[in-house]
């Protein structure tokens, strides 16, 4: 049965940065079809096409995919065409409209350049689905980027070949594969005439990027970096995320080189324990974990650190998970991510025996977030009485109210009519654990 081709669309991506960057990709390349945009916000179910862009690292945000799905139908019987993309579309393909027949199109986080023919395929009657991992570049086939947010991402690797044994992301992103050298260069500038000051680059394991610069010498993120730092407009740089595996010595060093490069560094760790750490097929122990951060902190001082963790992985014992708490406090971050293990089908951990109970997870998750709020809001009251540069990038709750980040990723309230991309120096004034409260610093012009 023939269906009308959409002329408006929306896009949803749950997830990592990485899927938020591919979200935008898509959203450019439907708009260069002639798509218009719906309003955003929510699942915008009045759209002629939905976009789902999913992530299937936890179990939950999966099964997320399938809730919305099921909203999507409209009070008269109506919907949208419905397509699944990303990690979720790659790992169950031909599953998904198995179980949800409204949906029209599965699309792999590999295959989604070919949205519009797979669009063209429903609309005239035809099955699509693609879940192919083709080592070829899809960025070449993406539309030129024409208007990005003053922080903008761009994507140097994608995939992973270390295989921790909790994470799929080997599984429905592939092996690592790094973008060439020129074509990243040609995007960041392309990001800077969009009106791009800061970008981030990011890949499953961003600092295994490597690749040849134009005079055929092997280059790693490092090289990278420095090329990026001196394309004409970028202020800012940043990376995420990565390995402690892939951390170089000249990665280390462009911390303290490269002005451009911001002072912070998520290097997830995931467990405070060695023997934890083995199980997940980590390839490092603490001690070579904290070393790595005593380098950084060596050549960039005023660094600020990040990291993950996995609460509950199979067999973790209470005092294994005390190790963690210790790690935390040890290692003095300014941010962190924690989450529950969630065994996802096909991984190593998932047969792995001794998986901990829900009731103890949760406990020791909570114990865990009240450790890395402490070290949060110890940082951020840290800063309190420095003078710095933040980045406008929103609207705040209140009229005339701004907010910015820190070269250290830190939110930053302050009342401004700056406009969206704008430096503007600030005294850092209060501090909560999530913000901090700012007032704009005037020259000494302004003050006579």
């Amino acid at each position: 049965m023939t269906r009308p081709l959409p002329t408006s669309f929306s896009v949803k991506s749950f997830g990592c940065q990485m899927n938020v960057y591919d979200g935008q990709r898509m959203a450019e390349m439907l708009e260069a079809q002639g798509m218009v945009a719906a309003a955003p916000g929510g699942l915008a179910a009045d759209a002629d096409l939905v976009v789902l862009n999913t992530c299937h690292i936890r179990e939950r945000a999966a099964e997320k995919v399938y809730s919305d799905i099921g909203r999507l139908t409209r009070e008269d019987g109506t919907r949208p065409m419905i397509a699944v993309a990303g990690c979720v579309a790659q790992a169950e393909g031909a599953e998904i409209p198995r179980r949800a027949r409204t949906v029209d199109i599965v699309v792999g986080p590999q295959a989604y350049h070919r949205l519009p023919a797979m669009i063209a395929d429903v609309a005239a009657g035809r099955p699509a689905l693609d879940t192919d991992m083709p080592r070829l570049d899809k960025f070449s086939a993406l539309p030129a980027r024409r208007r990005v947010s003053p922080s903008a991402f761009l994507t140097v690797q994608e995939g992973c070949d270390k295989f921790c044994t909790y994470c799929v992301v080997p599984y429905t992103r592939g092996a690592e594969i790094s973008r060439s050298w020129r074509a990243l260069l040609d995007e960041a500038r392309a990001l800077v005439d969009a009106g791009a000051v800061e970008i981030t680059l990011l890949g499953q394991n961003v600092n295994a990027w490597s690749g040849e610069d134009d005079g055929g010498r092997m280059r790693g993120l490092d090289g990278l970096i420095r090329a990026i730092d001196r394309v004409p407009g970028v202020r800012r740089i940043r990376y995420m995320t990565s390995h402690p595996q892939d951390m170089t010595d000249g990665l280390i060093a462009a911390h303290g080189d490269v002005e451009t490069l911001m002072p912070f560094l998520h290097l997830p760790v995931q467990s405070g324990s060695d023997r934890v750490l083995k199980a997940m097929n980590r390839k490092h122990d603490v001690a070579s974990y904290l070393r790595i951060l005593d380098r950084v902190r060596a050549a960039r001082p005023d660094i600020a650190l990040s990291s993950d963790f996995i609460v509950g992985f199979p067999s973790e014992t209470e005092s294994e998970f005390e190790d963690t708490l210790r790690l935390v406090q040890t290692a003095g971050y300014a941010s962190a991510f924690s989450f529950k293990f969630s065994a996802r089908p096909g991984t190593p951990a998932a047969a792995m025996a001794g998986h901990v109970p829900e009731d103890v997870m949760n406990v020791r998750l909570q114990h865990l977030q009240a450790g890395i709020t402490r070290g949060q809001l110890a940082f951020n009251q840290r800063s309190v009485g420095i003078a710095t540069t933040i980045m406008i990038e929103r609207d705040g709750r209140r009229p005339g109210q701004r907010i910015g980040k820190t070269p250290w990723m830190q939110s930053v309230h302050v009342d401004t009519d700056a406009a969206m991309g704008e430096m503007i120096d600030v005294e850092i004034v209060s501090a909560g654990p999530n913000s901090l409260g700012g007032v704009v610093r005037r020259s000494a012009a302004q003050a006579a």
